[in-house]
């Protein structure tokens, strides 16, 4: 069965084609340009601009800078929603997958193709909490932006992160890893101290069956070192 992250991702990519409409009748008519699909437009032009790793740092740092971090409880009172990146721009605040998204939305509105770009949802080791970052396939590996770091880094660089999902054009992909088994089944038993369960990881909509398992590198990803060496894991389809 569609679990709740298919639900949440189908629902922002639905908003995401809205916006887009909106977006393009701003560029036709700036006369009728809301201020959060005008700054949308100067940001994809200044990123359009740019190349190679520039293009990068200049959207982490636009996106980086238009939100401020602030939880989903304190802005929306509940403990995950999902924003659309002209919502994140409205409001100027936004959690770790608003900003990742409202990325995901301005490269592939720059030129970045789409089968380029992964939203990844980790688990920050090092910190013990789930995190959000997205991922950009540049030179043969794969680059991660993050809204806690100005910094672009390689994903062999963030040995801390523990990929559970990647959401795509094509939809949401489990890492069938040791670690998102047991966040998944055994989250209670409480193995480590964890962070509340903001995607809903333990539910049982998004079961892993570790036999139907095939060797993927995160959907096509080239090998790498990856982040925990992701690349080599295999994704549930």
């Amino acid at each position: 069965p569609e679990g709740i992250l298919w639900r949440k991702w189908r629902t922002v990519k639905g908003q995401i084609d809205k916006e887009l409409a909106e977006i393009a009748n701003c560029k036709a008519d700036s006369s009728s340009c809301s201020s959060a699909a005008r700054r949308f437009a100067l940001m994809t032009d200044d990123v359009r601009e740019r190349d190679g790793a520039a293009r990068l740092e200049t959207v982490n740092r636009l996106v980086n800078t238009a939100i401020r971090y602030t939880s989903d409880l304190i802005q929306h009172g509940e403990v995950d929603l999902w924003s659309s990146p002209l919502a994140s721009l409205r409001s100027g605040r936004g959690d770790c997958e608003d900003y990742a998204i409202a990325k995901y939305m301005v490269l592939r509105e720059a030129g970045i193709p789409e089968q380029d770009l992964r939203i990844l949802l980790v688990r920050d080791r090092a910190v013990r909490e789930d995190h959000a970052v997205l991922a950009v396939r540049k030179d043969g590996g794969w680059t991660i932006l993050d809204n806690r770091r100005a910094t672009l880094f390689a994903d062999s660089d963030l040995p801390q992160f523990s990929p559970l999902v990647a959401l795509d054009s094509s939809g949401v992909s489990l890492f069938a890893s040791p670690y998102l088994s047991q966040r998944m089944n055994s989250d209670a038993k409480a193995v480590a101290p964890a962070a509340a369960d903001p995607w809903g990881m333990a539910l049982p909509g998004e079961a892993v069956v570790e036999d139907t398992a095939v060797s993927l590198d995160l959907g096509d990803i080239p090998s790498s070192a990856g982040i925990s060496g992701a690349a080599n894991l295999p994704l549930l389809l």
